[in-house]
């Protein structure tokens, strides 16, 4: 007989749900399950072990918790009552309780965080520290001029196939196959020097990377002939970060903030921006007309003569 409580057997009721139903990745629902396994405990705790038993108190004890006893930066403690949030809406819709015991509970005001993005300039200089003729320089530039020239996410980019880079004819702008959240699939279109990176990586290095293992779909191989992993894109973009000598930290997200910046700071509409980025609200992506607002005060502060 199994001992296992009935707020456990509903948290998994919903994992599935929001896996399945919701088609939500693989990190998102494993974040809900941590998030719920941290609220499963606290409700134990407190003698709670069926979701018809679980008050707005109980909800309030917990969201205290985070905040006070373990000291949980706001950004996180949002994050975990977000998803208990989410579990007791499924609760109620799915008559495993009578009430959402969650519904006042308010998650803590964050900041307006601005996307950290690079110039220009400093983009070309860490471009430029992949250039070269060996096969893992030809696959870093590659994967580096895709990043900034499509905004793709680096689990989008690695997941990419060899049959998701849509042919175009020559001297056109090409196209890629980008499936983002929930697997939705979006065509952005890939620049000139992009275009040339990836088809010179093509050419001349996947080939021998794919002799050295297993027969894959994967766009982007490893020297063993494996997809490149997430973790293994993050070293490549850190490397070429310490070579190009900036003297700042760069992540897999500097390329995609840096790409919509740049793009809302050359004339680009938010909206072009939102679909070129798989946000599924245009207000996601206003966020970075913040940053172009504050580049335009800057300059304006600096140089005109009446500013200050």
């Amino acid at each position: 007989m199994s001992d296992r409580t009935a707020v456990a057997v509903a948290i998994d009721r919903y994992l599935r749900h929001v896996s399945i139903e919701r088609g939500l990745s693989e990190n998102t629902v494993a974040a809900y399950r941590r998030d719920l396994g941290a609220y499963e405990q606290s409700l134990a705790e407190r003698g709670i072990d069926s979701p018809d038993g679980i008050s707005t108190a109980d909800v309030s004890a917990f969201s205290q918790r985070l905040r006070v006893t373990e000291g949980l930066k706001a950004s996180s403690t949002a994050r975990m009552l977000s998803s208990v949030r989410g579990f007791h809406r499924f609760l109620l819709e799915e008559g495993l309780t009578d009430a959402d015991a969650a519904a006042e509970t308010k998650p803590p005001k964050l900041g307006t965080r601005l996307p950290k993005a690079i110039s220009i300039d400093q983009m070309a200089t860490v471009l430029a520290a992949t250039d070269g003729d060996e096969l893992q320089q030809l696959r870093d530039k590659a994967l580096l001029e895709l990043l900034y020239a499509t905004g793709a996410r680096i689990s989008e980019a690695v997941a990419l196939n060899v049959d998701d880079v849509i042919a175009t004819a020559p001297g056109d702008v090409g196209v890629i196959r980008l499936f983002g959240k929930g697997n939705k699939q979006r065509i952005v279109p890939v620049g000139s020097y992009a275009r040339a990176a990836i088809d010179a990586y093509l050419v001349r290095a996947r080939p021998t990377f794919s002799s050295r293992g297993k027969a894959t779909p994967a766009l982007f191989l490893g020297a063993r002939g494996q997809r490149v992993s997430r973790q293994n894109a993050w070293l490549i973009i850190r490397a070429a970060a310490e070579r190009a000598e900036l003297g700042i930290e760069i992540s897999p997200h500097t390329f995609r903030h840096s790409f919509a910046t740049h793009l809302l700071a050359g004339g680009a509409d938010v909206r072009v921006v939102q679909e070129l980025l798989g946000h599924s609200s245009v207000a996601t992506t206003q966020i970075y007309t913040l940053v172009t607002a504050d580049t335009l005060r800057d300059m304006y502060t600096t140089a005109h003569p009446r500013a200050r």
